[in-house]
């Protein structure tokens, strides 16, 4: 049977052209067998998620104890042993003790008070104060929403503060305050350590004093972002690095901590409140700071939750959410703060590949017709309009911010190239919905933009695009020796450089921005002081997506994340992944930094899209491509899923010495195409479920950046299991 199936089928079996955007092959039905390798599952071990809402700390920190505290592990096991601060009188040392909750949590911190004792004066007081991590870990929060309210409407000024009653009874840290305006709490926080001392704010008189006795039976969190507990995930990702597997479902989990419901008290106070999100899911900016919905954010952050959790809700809210509110230019907010009103030049653009990121995800081209009127204004008028003017470039002159409130102006490589990506993707999407003359304005328009921007911008001398603005006090027309992370890598995945250009590209910013906590975003600190030394996870994604798309740079990328994900892994507060990586490795604004956010999961879209080669070619997985990319990281194996609309598509992959194996099953009814690595042999074999497959002609393979460089037979399939084997 076998054997009359796969008549023919050599012709379907294809070398790629050594090209990083190539064309499509023709298609050819094969029959697929199930993996072995997916039957043995082992990656729930790795889900860093509490088992319940309800989560408890883990430690006491010893060494942080201070003053007069009775039986301080009471506070772990909640069993009715009671821990006990006391204070006999002011001038005695402050009892104070720290707990830890083994990782970021985010969430409503309650107590159980068994009691307290007090004066005629008032009860005894309790401060509480937050961090993500012990170096910031001080008698203030290192955020609390009050930080950025105006001054009138504060709640605190660092710590929470209660009044502990005699009786028993259970306190919830709910925003508000005990008595009008005195005995504050801000509420919701996302945290590591919690610092617990008796003592009362002045202005908190007469509800409270600063000596007493409390008695504390119970301390527990009720979780509120996004519970993601191993029956919750869709796809999931395991390999032979443990690291690498790890770090997959730490980004996860980075990701459900910002995954929750939007509520006026516990959103971003900068009049971010909105009637039209109240109550939805989203994904927010960050868990602990900035809780709104950055459009930048999901370029990253929502691919992550596709594909883990399978859940789109918390985007689709958010796309709608700003595209309802999109301005008369085409201009869309980036966030509901200040009113829809921060003006950020680049984010309209990533709604844009966003939208059509979530409609391949999740198959919702409903969502995109209603929304391809917002598309069209945010492509055509709003930039469009600029391009006319500038000679066929973006050039930015409004002064507005992007994702990092750079100080640049000009025809800078970022925003052209990710105007040429947005632009591409936008075809894609108008091709699918029947819309040909967009498809093709669209298309020509990014082609004339990679042209020009390589013309313009490219700096021959080291090989690599200059960010394309003036260096501050210099004429706006000069151009500033110093090249950026955002516009290289995005350059390469917007096809603004062929495969050669592009190793050099890659090939200078790695030597030139290598730190040990991942690359810099410049290379050097002419726009402003430490930029050469700060990193970002975010835009460092796209930078490592440039690396594993291209030839002979994916031993690069490893390196790389190795770097920038296991620093932060390694330092406090672990698991989850910062916003931001400062000089010496050090959180970039102290501890104002955001040390579990979204947009820094990368690693996620990394292993299953890339390591996997899992992506979507059509809407909802109807059309899909598998590309594993099993070059450059010392990987033996990998294995796993992402879930689809139409049914998982699983992938597992093993290698040793010369030989290759590569198991999939895809969802019925679905077609794709399957990329087969050669294993570096001319004269390699491939065998289908048994029978022998032969090279038959060299094409390209379209969107399929990780079928290059002539290492890939190509496979045109339907959806079922296969079997494939390479080896000599």
């Amino acid at each position: 049977m076998m054997v009359s199936f796969f008549k023919g089928v050599a012709a379907a079996i294809i070398a790629v052209s050594i090209s990083c955007h190539a064309a499509a092959v023709n298609k050819q039905n094969i029959a697929l067998e199930t993996s072995p390798m997916l039957e043995s599952i082992d990656w729930h071990k790795y889900v860093r998620s509490p088992a319940t809402p309800i989560v408890k700390p883990q430690a006491v920190l010893s060494a942080n104890i201070t003053g007069d505290v009775a039986g301080p592990n009471g506070l772990l096991d909640g069993s009715g042993s009671s821990t006990v601060l006391s204070r006999k009188r002011t001038d005695d040392k402050v009892p104070s003790v720290v707990i830890d909750f083994g990782q970021n949590v985010v969430g409503m911190v309650s107590i159980d008070f068994a009691g307290s004792t007090n004066s005629s004066e008032g009860y005894p007081g309790l401060k509480l104060a937050f961090s993500e991590t012990q170096q910031f870990l001080t008698n203030n929060s290192d955020f609390t929403r009050s930080d950025n309210m105006p001054a009138d409407d504060k709640l605190t000024n660092g710590t929470d503060q209660i009044a502990v009653a005699n009786a028993p009874y259970t306190w919830k840290n709910k925003a508000g305050c005990q008595h009008d305006r005195k005995v504050c709490s801000d509420g919701l926080h996302g945290f590591r350590y919690m610092r617990i001392w008796l003592d009362a704010l002045e202005s908190d008189a007469p509800y409270t004093q600063s000596y007493g006795s409390v008695s504390i039976s119970n301390i527990e969190l009720e979780w509120s972002g996004y519970l993601g507990t191993p029956d919750t995930f869709t796809g999931w990702f395991e390999c032979s690095d443990e690291d690498l597997t790890q770090w997959w479902f730490d980004g996860v989990y980075t990701a459900d901590m910002g995954t929750d419901t939007f509520l006026a008290n516990e959103t971003d106070p900068r009049d971010s409140a909105t009637p039209t999100l109240e109550g939805k899911e989203v994904l927010f900016d960050g868990a602990k700071r900035d809780r709104d919905p950055y459009l930048g954010d999901l370029g990253v952050a929502a691919l992550t939750s596709y594909l883990s959790h399978d859940n789109a809700e918390s985007v689709r809210n958010i796309l709608a959410d700003l595209a309802e509110h999109q301005r008369d230019d085409g201009w869309i907010p980036p966030a509901s703060i200040n009113n829809y009103t921060l003006n950020l030049y680049d984010y309209p653009m990533w709604w844009v590949v966003c939208t059509v990121d979530m409609v391949m995800y999740t198959g919702d081209t409903g969502f995109a017709i209603k929304y391809y009127s917002v598309m069209q204004k945010v492509l055509d008028n709003y930039y469009g309009h600029n391009l006319t003017t500038t000679g066929g470039l973006l050039n930015k002159t409004n002064g507005y911010g992007d994702y990092a409130f750079l100080p640049r102006s000009g025809v800078i490589t970022y925003y052209n190239a990710l105007y040429a990506h947005a632009l591409k993707s936008a075809a894609k999407l108008a091709d699918l919905l029947g819309h040909g003359n967009d498809h093709n304005t669209w298309t020509s328009r990014a082609m004339d933009i990679n042209q020009k921007l390589l013309v313009r911008n490219w700096d021959a001398s080291v090989g690599a695009f200059y960010d394309g603005g003036p260096c501050p006090n210099e004429p706006g027309d000069s151009i500033c020796d110093v090249h950026a992370q955002d516009g290289n890598g995005l350059a390469v995945i917007a096809g603004t450089v062929n495969c050669s250009l592009a190793t050099t590209l890659l090939d200078y910013y790695g030597n030139a921005t290598a730190l040990p906590y991942g690359n810099a975003f410049y290379d050097s600190d002419s726009l402003e002081d430490g930029f050469s030394q700060r990193v970002y996870a975010f835009i460092s994604y796209f930078e490592l997506v440039a690396r594993f798309t291209t030839p002979g740079a994916e031993t690069s990328a490893y390196e790389e994340i190795r770097r920038l994900f296991g620093w932060m892994s390694t330092h406090d507060p672990e698991v989850t992944f910062w916003e931001g990586i400062g000089p010496n490795g050090s959180p970039y604004e102290d501890g104002f930094t955001s040390m579990a956010h979204g947009w820094s999961t990368g690693i996620v879209p990394l292993m299953s899209n890339y390591v996997l080669g899992i992506k979507p070619t059509g809407p909802g997985f109807e059309t899909w491509e598998i590309c594993p990319i099993v070059d450059g990281g010392n990987l033996t194996w990998a294995r796993g899923q992402v879930g689809t609309p139409q049914g998982p598509v699983q992938v597992s992959w093993s290698k040793k010495d010369h030989t290759f194996d590569l198991y999939i099953n895809t969802p019925k009814g679905t077609s794709g195409v399957i990329c087969v690595p050669k294993m570096g042999l001319e004269d390699s074999q491939t065998f289908v479920d048994g029978e022998r497959i032969k090279d038959t002609e060299t094409v390209g393979i379209e969107n399929s950046s990780a079928a290059s460089g002539g290492r890939y037979q190509v496979i045109k399939a339907e959806g079922g299991s296969h079997h494939i084997s390479v080896g000599i």
